[in-house]
């Protein structure tokens, strides 16, 4: 991203940048959640209390209108008690099957067949979906034990292998589909999960990116604004200081104020305009850059502080945002030397490019106050150390060994820098 941004708080960049944010982030887990989401809500459409009581109404309603009346309160009694507790089945897993299986003994030694017998199947497939891998083993062998009693009972001409190898995949069936069932429900929660982390994380770095853009805003109108105020300021105080001994350096100092008042609304509607694909005035002003030095240091010297600019190498091959950095890092060190040392200061910059890096020296003779080295946060050092990290770099700031102030910083071209960057 480069470093113009749009106006602070604006909502159309913050909604822009989370949606960048989002769109580059992975769509599959999320969309697999929707997924889940969506095959939950449909299969969640009656309440789980009345889905497991609809078999246990439908097996007590067929027996009342196909059993004889003297077989009737037997047969209802013992459908109640195999049927029933299925309605608590995913409540209480094992305690529903051992409920079931005391029924069925029961009903094995009144000798009667229903067709609620099914009730242990189901009892065993809950215990498998719900229950760890013993509970399903110890409910498969006490399936498995009255399906032998069964078909020792009931089993005709005395062959009861055959039936008994049928119901025992019936009985297999089931606990497998259980556990099935368990894995996948398991899956999808995890799943799930991951992808709440993934939203979650989306959102947190789209408000990081829009903090990290609103510093970004805050920093760029900083030194815009603060440079130019502060060169008007000086200029307006000459002027009013010589109109009456000489009215022509007043009206030169005043056009001074003028240009640079335009200058200063020239880059904000340019930062402003680098976001919006509908300005056509960033395309008409490109970004300053490290050959618009010395129309700075011209503005400086304007306003009273004596400026030389030295630019040793080629700075074509220098990305645009690199070099609208290296501007401003200059911009706010002179403006800082300009607010804080005295009349009859000097500033010297020194630039040197190369296909690796950027380096940056600002110089001054000029003395400091002491408290002048640490800035508030978002402004002046701070936020030239800032500008400097993007590019992968150290700003160092304080007072030289033979007086004066300096700042120097090395802007990374290459890969550590990018990446930085």
């Amino acid at each position: 991203m480069t470093e113009a941004a749009t106006g602070p708080g604006d909502p159309h960049q913050a909604h822009r940048t989370r949606t960048a944010v989002r769109r580059h982030a992975d769509p599959v887990p999320v969309r697999a959640a929707r997924l889940v989401r969506a095959a939950r809500r449909r299969g969640s459409r009656l309440p789980p209390g009345v889905r497991d009581g609809l078999l246990p109404a439908l097996l007590l309603l067929h027996v009342m209108t196909t059993r004889a009346p003297r077989e009737l309160p037997v047969a209802v009694a013992l459908t109640a008690a195999l049927a029933l507790p299925l309605v608590w089945r995913r409540r209480a897993p094992l305690t529903v099957f051992g409920v079931v299986a005391a029924a069925a003994f029961v009903q094995w030694l009144v000798g009667v067949q229903l067709p609620a017998d099914v009730a242990p199947l189901v009892a065993l497939h809950t215990v498998a979906a719900h229950s760890g891998l013993r509970g399903t083993l110890v409910a498969g062998a006490v399936v498995e034990c009255g399906a032998l009693l069964a078909c020792l009972r009931w089993a005709t001409g005395g062959a009861f292998l055959t039936p008994f190898v049928g119901v025992s995949a019936v009985v297999v069936a089931a606990a497998v589909l259980g556990m099935n069932a368990r894995t996948t429900r398991a899956y999808l929660a995890v799943l799930e999960e991951r992808a709440a982390r993934l939203e979650e994380q989306q959102d947190q770095r789209a408000r990081l990116a829009v903090a990290e853009e609103r510093t970004r805003i805050t920093r760029e109108m900083h030194d815009i604004v603060t440079h130019n105020l502060s060169v008007m300021v000086a200029l307006t105080d000459a002027a009013v200081h010589v109109q009456h001994r000489s009215p022509d350096k007043a009206t030169t100092a005043m056009v001074r104020v003028s240009e640079t008042g335009r200058q200063a609304l020239t880059d904000m509607r340019r930062s402003l305009g680098i976001l919006r694909t509908d300005e056509p005035d960033a395309e008409r002003h490109p970004l300053p850059s490290i050959a618009q030095l010395e129309d700075l240091a011209d503005r400086m010297c304007a306003a009273g502080l004596p400026t030389r600019v030295e630019i040793h190498g080629g700075h074509t091959h220098v990305p645009a945002t690199a070099q609208l950095t290296v501007y401003r890092l200059v911009q706010e060190a002179l403006t800082n030397t300009f607010k804080h040392t005295p009349a009859g200061s000097q500033a010297q910059v020194r630039v040197r490019c190369s296909t690796e890096d950027v380096t940056v020296d600002v110089t001054d003779n000029g003395p400091r106050p002491p408290r002048s080295g640490a800035a508030g946060p978002g402004h002046g050092i701070t936020g030239m150390r800032e500008r400097a990290a993007a590019y992968g770099g150290k700003l160092r700031a304080g007072p030289l060994p033979g007086g004066g102030w300096g700042v120097h910083t090395r802007l990374l071209l290459g890969s550590g820098g990018a990446a930085s960057a």
